[in-house]
C-alpha cells in the first residue's frame, strides 16, 4: 500500500501515461490500489493520489449498490455525457473540504480492464459521479477547479487549500 498525496503535491497536476503492458505487475498495482483505497475509507482512487502518473484508477461503491464490485479501470475516456445533478463531494487528497459539485448525471465511457480487454459502457448515478472525479485526477484536475472561485478563496483564506494549488 501506498501514501495518499495531497493538494499541492506536483503529481496531482502532471500529464498521465497511458497503459500499453497489462501483465502481473499491473494486476499487483491495482489490487495494491483497491487495499489503499479501503485502508482510506474511499470509494474511488486514482494513480496520481498515490505518485504515480498513469491512467488507472479503481472505484469501489458496493456500500452504495450492492451489485458492484471493486475494479478498476485503465486509460478511462468519457466519450459521451448527459443530464446534470449536483452532488457534495470531497476527496482523500484534500481531507476536510467537502463541496457541491456539478457534473453530467450519466456518462459513456471507454476503458481497458487490468486484463488489457476493452470495455465500452454507460454509467450513471454513484458510479458515473465516481468515475468522472476519478478520470478528472488523471487528467490533472482537482474537485475544487469545479467549484466557483468565491468558494475556493474561502478555502484558501480557511488554509484548507493551498494558495497556489
Amino acid at each position: 500500500m501506498q501514501r495518499i498525496r495531497f493538494i499541492g503535491d506536483p503529481v496531482l497536476r502532471r500529464e498521465t501515461k497511458e497503459v500499453t503492458i497489462f501483465d502481473d505487475d499491473l494486476k499487483l498495482f491495482v489490487k495494491n490500489m483497491i487495499k489503499t483505497m479501503h485502508r482510506e475509507d474511499g470509494i474511488g482512487l486514482a494513480a496520481p493520489q498515490i505518485g504515480h502518473s498513469r491512467k488507472i484508477l479503481v472505484v469501489d461503491i458496493s456500500g452504495m449498490e450492492e451489485t458492484e464490485k471493486p475494479r478498476a479501470f485503465i486509460n478511462p475516456t468519457i466519450v459521451d455525457s448527459w443530464g446534470e445533478s449536483v452532488v457534495e463531494e470531497g476527496c482523500l487528497s484534500i481531507p476536510d473540504v467537502r463541496e457541491e459539485v456539478t457534473r453530467p448525471e450519466g456518462i459513456e465511457v471507454k476503458y481497458q480492464n487490468e486484463n488489457g480487454e476493452n470495455h465500452h459502457n454507460r454509467f450513471d448515478g454513484w458510479m458515473a459521479r465516481v468515475l468522472q472525479h476519478e478520470i478528472d485526477h488523471v487528467n490533472g484536475v482537482l474537485f475544487v477547479d469545479l467549484i466557483s472561485p468565491i468558494k475556493r478563496k474561502l478555502l484558501t483564506e480557511q488554509k484548507l487549500i493551498p494558495n497556489k494549488y
